[in-house]
């Protein structure tokens, strides 16, 4: 049975922001990956590496909610007292575009 896109996207960012398995993470996302966050570059290993050496990384991240339409799933979570909502576009069962948006709590 195959994943649904919310259950794609919640699990990848389970891995990269709650358990820090970035080599998971990665197996989601496509080798083209593409951001629209200022300061994060595109492409795969380039997206998990800035994550992963963010000076955010060591905190702690709490998914709130995980919505999802067709081929967009937003997830709204909570990390270093900010909140973030990234929406991630889905093609093939791998997240292929990503916007977001933070704000200080």
């Amino acid at each position: 049975m195959s994943r649904t896109n919310r259950e794609i996207v919640a699990a990848c960012f389970e891995d990269l922001f709650v358990h820090k398995d970035f080599d998971a993470a990665k197996a989601a996302l496509h080798p083209d990956f593409r951001t629209h966050s200022p300061g994060l570059p595109n492409g795969r290993e380039a997206f998990t590496d800035a994550v992963k050496n963010s000076p955010l990384a060591g905190a702690t991240a709490e998914i709130r909610h995980v919505v999802a339409e067709d081929d967009l799933v937003v997830v709204h979570l909570h990390v270093a007292g900010t909140a973030v909502v990234d929406i991630l576009r889905v093609e093939d069962g791998l997240l292929v575009e990503h916007w977001d948006v933070k704000q200080p709590l």
